[in-house]
Order: structure tokens, then sequence, then C-alpha cells
């Protein structure tokens, strides 16, 4: 509302549009779905987007304060996605600062997972069943997609900055 009074404190917009539209599109892959019987609910959808977004935040990490502008601007991505879904799903204005809020609370709590793991050695089975899973899923599917985030983050590491920003994560 206010970024043309302080356009210098706040990174532009546009630099986290590809890095999110790919966070997205990994979330979205049928396989998660399909072989690794994360349920195809918002819930489950929802997990998947948090996940991959915490993944990728945790990469920018790395980068130090370089990657400080990168991670706001895809925080405040999220949250702009987060509010106008939600408001598609009828949540009015009382109640959407609420569970916005939540949701950037869901996202923290993987971040955090996913931050302990890595620095752990990576334990990716026990991250992903916390992160993805609500409930005790097929020990075949956990570790599918285990390594499927495994693999992606490995692509994550190897990327440079930029090209996160441009959304070479996939």
């Amino acid at each position: 509302m206010l970024n043309f009074l302080f356009a210098r404190l706040t990174p532009r917009h546009d630099d986290g549009t590809r890095a999110f539209a790919a966070v997205i599109a990994i979330a979205r892959r049928p396989a998660f779905f399909r072989h690794g019987q994360v349920p195809d609910t918002i819930d489950g959808r929802f997990a998947l987007l948090t996940t991959v977004l915490a993944l990728l935040l945790n990469r920018i990490e790395l980068e130090g304060d370089r990657g400080n502008p990168l991670s706001v601007v895809l925080t405040e991505r999220f949250i702009a996605a987060m509010e106008a879904e939600h408001r598609e799903l009828g949540l009015g204005d009382p109640t959407l600062g609420k569970t916005v809020r939540k949701l950037v609370g869901a996202l923290a709590r993987r971040v955090d997972w996913w931050r302990s793991a890595i620095a752990d050695g990576g334990e990716w089975s026990a991250a992903t069943r916390s992160s993805v899973y609500a409930s005790e899923p097929d020990p075949a599917a956990l570790e599918l997609v285990a390594t499927e985030l495994r693999a992606l983050w490995s692509r994550l590491v190897a990327a440079d900055l930029a090209a996160l920003a441009n959304g070479a994560i996939g």
C-alpha cells in the first residue's frame, strides 16, 4: 500500500516471483500425492508448499545478509498468497489476520525443523514426517518424499543466489 514511500526499505516484489512460482510448481508435483501419499487436500497441499518454501529459506540463510532481501520477498509472497487463497475460501477481515499469522507460524516451524534436520546431518525421514504428514504415513511413501526433498536440498545447495531468485530450484 505505501510501497511508493518505502521503496528502498522493501525489496522489489518482482524479485521473488519466479522463485515463489518454482516453489509452487514443486509442491504441486503429482508424485507427492500419488506415490508419496500426501493427502490431496488443502492441508496436504499447504504442508508441501511450506515444506518446499522452508527448504528454500534455509538455503537462502546460508548466504548470510546477502540472502535477506530474497527471504523477505518470499515471505511477503507467501503471506499475500495465503491472504488471497483464504479470501477466496470466504474468510473475511475479522479473522483473516489471525489465520494468516497462524499460517506464517506454521511456515516458521517448518523452517526450524528443517534447519535442525540439516544441521544434524540430514535426518530427512523424521523431518519429512513432521513437516508433510498429519498422520503416520506408509513407510515407503515417507521414504519416497524424504528422498525427493533430500534431492531438492542438494539442488538448492548447488545453485547460487541469483539462480534461486530466478526460480532455478526445481
